[in-house]
């Protein structure tokens, strides 16, 4: 049945769905209308907002493309793709290729998002060159594990950001434990049972045959990026200083350094900053040149480019959400009907709606979050209730908004239409493990 369904969804979006881009540019159209009508915004208004937003998140912007590249790099290190290689050779069947893709990809992205979203598709690519199975399926069960397992994930922004003191809501709730968000039982159950759907629904999704998508190991192996050979014997001294070891593990060193002083005096705060600059390091030092990491680098950023060139106009509509007031008036919408039972459920939908137009938890948190806390203080309920709904809702609605997805098609060469019928179905049953996450978790274990 579920082969018939997402064979379905499939047929569907290969005749509706654009490309990314115009998406964007749609969903940009929308926001004007949805100000203009419930905000009471004129139509300048919001085209001010829209710019605002444009230049406002630039240097967030920029931390996001940066967690991308450095994940990237690090995914493609000659370590890692060495242990890929020898992980990649174990599957033998299509049922056994979906499910370790899978979970190489939860636990990739359940370390770091950044990390994750990349090695996923790139650990399916070398699954592909050596079993014959649906690629596109590979490549969607991939991103769907990521997602599923980032629930619950290291680097999840607003459970970080409110254990990180100073954060903008601390004088209103304090800091909020990680025992209580991501080691906690709402995230915890919601992730395992979404990883869980991701790789039960995949396996029961894999087309007949005839109908599989196979891609020759050849044309596959076009999409592996050429890195820079080493210096000749008789190579001048900028080629040799190109590649000096002894100039890039300085440098490695002095980031290390750094990175231990940080975690020594800071706690285990995991911001977007630390983490790229981890990244960073960690990566020059497996590469073992600056010029090998910065040829992957700019390898990374073609993977990346539907990113780097979209992120400034969903921040446009973040800027025409948050100055017509729509988050605010979303939010409080959803809320205004909760219950104490209820209200993680509403937190989950309300986060849910408005990541569809602001795919970036973090500018999301910024602006939602607020609304959230307050409604669960006059509810007597647990801020840990508001960030936990938050975190499910706002990972519910990727696997149908598809700007995550933009690293996946950029390393594996396909298009939104390839993965997003399976994506569908995938939304689906994270609604459902979601709703298991938000109402039962709660009755058995409290909130």
């Amino acid at each position: 049945m579920l082969k018939q369904v997402s064979k379905r969804f499939r047929w569907a979006v290969e005749k509706v769905v654009p490309d990314t881009i115009i998406l964007t540019v749609l969903l940009t159209f929308v926001t004007v209308i949805m100000g203009v009508i419930i905000a009471k915004q004129t139509p300048m208004q919001m085209v001010g907002h829209w710019y605002g937003g444009f230049w406002n998140f630039l240097s967030f912007a920029m931390q996001m493309t940066m967690i991308l590249l450095t994940g990237y790099c690090l995914a493609m290190a000659p370590a890692v793709q060495r242990l890929m290689s020898r992980i990649a050779s174990i599957p033998k069947t299509p049922l056994s290729a979906v499910t370790m893709t899978a979970l190489v990809s939860a636990a990739a992205c359940w370390v770091s998002w950044g990390f994750g979203l990349v090695l996923g598709p790139i650990f399916a690519r070398e699954i592909a060159k050596r079993v014959q199975v649906d690629y596109p399926l590979l490549i969607a069960a991939a991103y769907s594990a990521a997602i599923a397992a980032l629930t619950a994930g290291l680097t999840i922004t607003a459970p970080i950001t409110v254990n990180t003191p100073g954060h903008a809501l601390e004088a209103q709730i304090g800091l909020i434990p990680l025992s209580q968000t991501i080691f906690g039982p709402t995230l915890l159950i919601t992730a395992f049972l979404a990883v869980a759907g991701v790789i039960w629904a995949f396996r029961q999704m894999l087309p007949d045959d005839k109908d599989a998508i196979i891609v020759k190991p050849e044309d596959l192996a076009k999409l592996d990026a050429p890195m820079p050979e080493p210096p000749s014997a008789d190579a001048n001294f900028a080629e040799k200083l190109n590649h000096s070891r002894i100039l890039n593990y300085t440098l490695v060193l002095g980031g290390a350094a750094w990175i231990v002083q940080w975690f020594a005096t800071q706690g285990f705060d995991l911001n977007l900053n630390i983490l790229n600059f981890i990244f960073l390091i960690v990566g020059l030092a497996l590469h073992g040149s600056l010029q090998r990491y910065a040829e992957c680098f700019a390898n990374g950023a073609r993977a990346a480019s539907g990113i780097i060139l979209q992120f400034p106009f969903y921040a446009g509509i973040l800027g025409m959400m948050a100055g017509s007031g729509l988050v605010i008036i979303i939010a409080q919408w959803m809320v205004s009907v909760a219950t104490p039972y209820t209200f993680g459920f509403l937190a989950m939908l309300s986060a849910g709606l408005v990541n569809i137009f602001i795919p970036s938890a973090g500018g999301q948190w910024l602006i939602q979050g607020p609304v959230l806390i307050e409604a669960a203080k006059e509810l007597g309920v647990s801020p840990a209730v508001a960030v936990n709904g938050f975190t499910i809702g706002d990972m519910w609605t990727n696997f149908l908004q598809p700007f995550f997805a933009l690293p996946a098609l950029g390393i594996s060469g396909l298009g939104l239409k390839d993965i997003w019928g399976y994506c569908l179905v995938i939304l689906v049953l994270f609604g459902l493990a979601g709703c298991v996450g938000t109402l039962l978790v709660p009755l058995v274990f409290g909130s």
